[in-house]
């Protein structure tokens, strides 16, 4: 018989709702099944999925949050006159952060009743290629069918269940965010991302927040350093080791937040305090140490949502080591009519951006008779550690793996902004790196930008670069004055990759 809906979309997170919308605006049948299975502390949310919920909303408010309390501080040199010591209320910011999502998921719900798109609130699983199973948290049970579905059921954190105690007393950033008291002294654990903001909000507001790393921080994101080179007899007089990830995490030291590197956990128990006691093995005096803590949070990565889809089931084609979702060029699963979409995909960035345009792009070219693919290449994204770290484009090594050291040419600089002057404020960290192609043209491969707002800075650019920019062109742009993002129209400081050359600016 007919399918019941046009499109059915399992996951309500931003790809999914985007493409939802977008697939009712050609008047469509369309129905979005979601649920929120509860952490291993407990926790839920509502409609919106993890950018929402637990994601780059909360984050990017708790991070304004630890701005103003270094806003403060700055104040006093301006003229200020505040009050000391100041202090930080963790429950009246988390309240209000909580209070602000909790609209944002009414305001999804409503968005989907005024398009005509029917919710269900149920946890899916697939019965055939055209059928799902929806079942409610009181167990109650809806068939579905469609002609298109779209599997757009994001990620969740993992747990490092390797470690013992970790799934009983640690909590991931699907708790931190809709904690109600402060998490006090933490251990985000893993160099992650997530944890370098967590643990940079944290610090901001007051808290003592160390950060325990095995390896690199900021794995996936530029690494290369930029070494001393010299060129006829004349050194160019630039500090080794400026890695971006570096930077990031070396100011975060400065502004307060400890760094256990080189050391992993063993194990976590309770104490009768109910504190949290850690053990690790510090790799590099090979010894086994201990500490005490309010909360433990796990950065670990995340894993696909797709445990309870019966993927399997319908022939829904996975990679085994990651299980994520196989697709093609235009979100196509291995089954013809099931899409997949946003961060359960392999090969795709885990970004809401990138998930939106792409749930919007499906929908146009199921039901609008569109051609038009998403291009992933050139996406923009920014950390939002205490001193931000925006880019756009590849990273220096990865240009030099596409293209070769010998083709590839390196401005950056460091720099300081206007705003740090009067404050006294230490501009060390704050640096930039454009990466482009060597040759007449030099056309912009990448661009790094540590400092001040890099999310705004780093927005701008990235359509110049998604447009073929070139240095040249670049530098025949004349910069606001004076801003952070008009240093980056200044670059003229050149690593050589070992050809010669002259040099000048340094």
């Amino acid at each position: 018989g007919k399918n019941e809906y046009d499109l059915l979309v399992i996951g309500g997170g931003s790809g999914g709702l985007a493409c939802a919308k977008e697939a009712a605006q050609f008047g469509r049948k369309v129905a979005v099944l979601d649920y929120v299975e509860p952490s291993p502390q407990g926790t839920t949310w509502g409609l919106g999925g993890t950018c929402v919920n637990v994601g780059c909303i909360p984050k990017k408010l708790m991070h304004q949050a630890a701005l103003l309390g270094s806003a403060l501080k700055d104040a006093q040199h301006y003229g200020w006159n505040i009050s000391q010591p100041v202090h930080h209320t963790w429950f009246v910011m988390a309240q209000a952060v909580q209070n602000y999502v909790k609209s944002l998921n009414w305001g999804h719900r409503v968005q989907l009743q005024d398009k005509k798109v029917k919710y269900f609130n149920m946890k899916g699983s697939f019965s055939d290629p055209h059928t799902v199973r929806g079942l409610t948290k009181a167990g109650k049970e809806t068939i579905v069918t469609a002609d298109n579905i779209v599997i757009a059921t994001g990620g969740r954190p993992k747990y490092p269940t390797h470690i013992a105690g970790a799934p009983e007393y640690g909590i991931t950033s699907d708790d931190l965010f809709w904690l109600k008291e402060s998490p006090g002294k933490t251990l985000p654990s893993f160099i992650l991302y997530v944890s370098l903001e967590c643990a940079g909000f944290l610090t901001g507001i007051g808290l003592d927040t160390t950060v325990m790393m095995r390896s690199i921080p900021l794995r996936g994101f530029d690494q290369a350093s930029t070494e001393s080179y010299i060129s006829k007899n004349k050194q160019i007089c630039f500090p080794t080791q400026q890695q971006m990830a570096s930077l990031v995490t070396e100011h975060m030291e400065s502004y307060g937040t400890k760094f256990l590197k080189r050391c992993f956990p063993t194990k976590v128990e309770k104490l009768k305090s109910n504190r949290l006691q850690v053990t690790w093995k510090n790799t590099d005096l090979n010894t086994e140490e201990t500490d005490s803590f309010d909360t433990v949070m796990w950065a670990v990565g995340r894993a696909p949502d797709t445990k309870t889809l019966n993927l399997e089931r319908v022939g829904v084609k996975t990679n085994s080591e990651t299980g994520k979702i196989i697709v093609d060029a235009s979100e196509a699963t291995s089954v013809p009519h099931i899409y997949a979409i946003g961060d359960i995909t392999e090969g795709r960035p885990e970004l809401t951006p990138t998930a939106i345009a792409a749930g919007k792009l499906l929908a146009q070219r199921l039901f609008g008779q569109s051609s038009e693919l998403m291009d992933y290449d050139n996406v923009p994204t920014t950390v939002f550690t205490p001193l931000e770290y925006g880019c756009v484009g590849l990273s220096e090594e990865a240009a030099v793996q596409c293209h070769g050291s010998d083709h590839i040419e390196v401005y950056h600089a460091y720099y300081k902004p206007l705003e740090f002057t009067v404050a006294e404020r230490d501009a060390t960290q704050c640096y930039m790196k454009m990466v482009c192609l060597r040759g007449r043209e030099q056309r912009i491969l990448g661009l790094h930008f540590i400092g001040p707002n890099a999310g705004e800075v780093i927005q701008g650019f990235a359509l110049g670069i998604k447009c073929g920019a070139t240095y040249p062109q670049l530098m025949k742009t004349i910069g606001i004055h004076p801003t952070c993002a008009e240093e980056v129209t200044k670059l003229h400081i050149t690593k050589l990759s070992g050809l010669d050359a002259t040099v000048t600016g340094c």
